[in-house]
Formats: structure tokens, sequence, C-alpha cells
């Protein structure tokens, strides 16, 4: 499947941006769910975006919509979370993960085999 890894997390002030990216060793992300999660200490992993990148279809988490954008860049072999107006409740790490589909942010907390290792973000006012 290739291993998926996380880049771009770091410490940033309350109101400002981070963007993150994932990318897949040796494999296109083609016709397939990439899905960004995150984990704050002692909380559930939510789901936080996700994109089916046949159509580049956008599904958003409740808490982020509106402030964070997830893209496809064919030419890097990335997709991205673009996230702005953070807030300190956006702190947790990151992780993204590869289905067939997009199913439920539930659906695939619970049936995604690949994840990559995460990476930090940390939100301080």
């Amino acid at each position: 499947q290739g291993q998926l890894m996380e880049s771009g997390g770091g410490s940033v002030q309350v109101g400002g941006s981070l963007r993150l990216s994932c990318s897949r060793d040796g494999y296109e992300f083609k016709n397939i769910c990439v899905a960004w999660f995150r984990q704050a200490p002692g909380k559930e992993r939510e789901g936080v975006a996700a994109i089916a990148t046949e159509f580049d279809l956008t599904y958003y988490g409740d808490s982020v919509k509106g402030r964070f954008t997830i893209s496809h860049d064919n030419a890097a072999n990335t997709v991205d979370l673009q996230m702005d107006s953070l807030k300190r409740e956006d702190t947790g790490i990151y992780y993204c993960t590869v289905a067939r589909a997009c199913g439920t942010w539930r659906h695939m907390r619970l049936s995604n085999q690949y994840w990559g290792q995460g990476t930090q973000v940390t939100v301080s006012s």
C-alpha cells in the first residue's frame, strides 16, 4: 500500500495557519479516499477532512468547516490540509489515512488499516 507520511506540523499562535502534507511512498493517491484525523490527549481520534480523489469531493468535520481546506496535489502526489484561523482546540496529533472510499468518520476510524505516524500541531494563545 505504501507508507503514509505526514509533514508540516508545528507550533502556532491562536488565529495562525499551518499546512500539513500527506505523502505516500511509491504510490499515487489515485481513485481513493484520503482523510485527515486528529487526536488530542485523552480524546478519541476525530475525523477532520477527507477527499475522494477521483472527483476531488471533499468532506469536513463540523468543528473545522470554513477554516480548513483539503486538497490533492497531483504533481507532488500529496494530499494537503490548509489550516487557517487555528484555535487552541485544534491542538493534537494529525494523522492521514487512506481507504477505498470515504465512509463515515466512525467507519474510517475503526476500519482503516493504513495510517501515518502523525504530526504534532500545537496551538497556543
